[in-house]
């Protein structure tokens, strides 16, 4: 081999050896940028995402909003904010006043077990019954279907006294009634199939419309509130002249159509 060509051959090596370390060190700058510019884009992300977090923290809820909605109250409501719910003849000297979440266990037991005998008693004439809903348990659980039922039952109310008392009962049935975990009454189209086994309510385009609508939304925090300011501690609670009836423990409310007969005599008898 000539000098000349061994020459001509380092030559070329060193040229291809610059060739590529340029090469290298250019991918290596557009890594370095595309790098920055991904943390810049991270940073950002972050960023924007931190003030969507913190706006939409700041954002009221939907039941927080319906605080300002224009009150709607239910027929054959009265009181304050059409607060008060009295079921029963007027000639009825003595009022049960019954405290329930519609999201209770044991207000569903408790109307599964004595509800008929509270309405049979009602119907009677032996007392009018005085109805005061509670939301509670949306704060306790998280949630909202305590609210979103109150409303239903404030739509079933002003289609008649008798269509809030059966659908109450339906709602508290074992059948419709969820386990107290699941928010599942926060759902409109699960109230209205509920409703659908009413006859009252069967249908009743006004009803469904109340209840996707949220017409009585805001009554239902008004009513919760009334709750709230009564002092009551829990669900279901019993009242009648200003004093608690309670089973055979002397604490909790009557759980079976025997304690609450006996209560019930002793109350009317007050």
């Amino acid at each position: 081999m000539s000098k000349r060509n061994s020459q001509a051959a380092k030559t070329a090596a060193r040229e291809r050896l610059r060739i590529e370390r340029e090469r290298e060190a250019k991918r290596a700058k557009i890594k370095r940028q595309l790098i920055v510019a991904g943390s810049i884009v991270g940073v950002l992300a972050i960023a924007g995402g931190i003030s969507y977090a913190v706006v939409q923290g700041n954002k009221p809820g939907y039941w927080e909003a319906a605080k300002d909605d224009k009150l709607v109250k239910p027929a054959n409501t009265s009181g304050k904010n059409g607060t008060t719910v009295t079921i029963g003849e007027d000639s009825a000297k003595k009022t049960l006043v019954m405290y329930e979440d519609p999201r209770c266990p044991v207000c569903a037991s408790f109307e599964q077990t004595v509800g008929t005998t509270v309405d049979k008693g009602v119907e009677d004439g032996k007392y009018k019954m005085q109805y005061v809903g509670a939301t509670f348990l949306d704060n306790g659980l998280g949630g909202e279907g305590s609210k979103n039922a109150l409303s239903a039952l404030g739509a079933a109310l002003n289609v008649s006294d008798d269509a809030f008392l059966q659908y109450k009962a339906a709602m508290y049935s074992a059948k419709w009634h969820p386990e107290e975990s699941d928010d599942k009454l926060k759902d409109d189209a699960y109230l209205i199939k509920i409703a659908d086994t009413v006859d009252a309510l069967k249908g009743n385009k006004e009803f469904q419309n109340a209840v996707k609508n949220g017409t009585y939304d805001k009554w239902a925090l008004e009513m919760s509130a009334t709750f709230d300011d009564s002092g009551v501690q829990g669900t279901p609670t019993l009242k009648m002249d200003g004093k608690t009836l309670t089973g055979a423990d002397g604490k909790n409310a009557p759980m079976t159509v025997a304690d609450f007969n006996k209560a019930m005599e002793t109350a009317l008898k007050g």
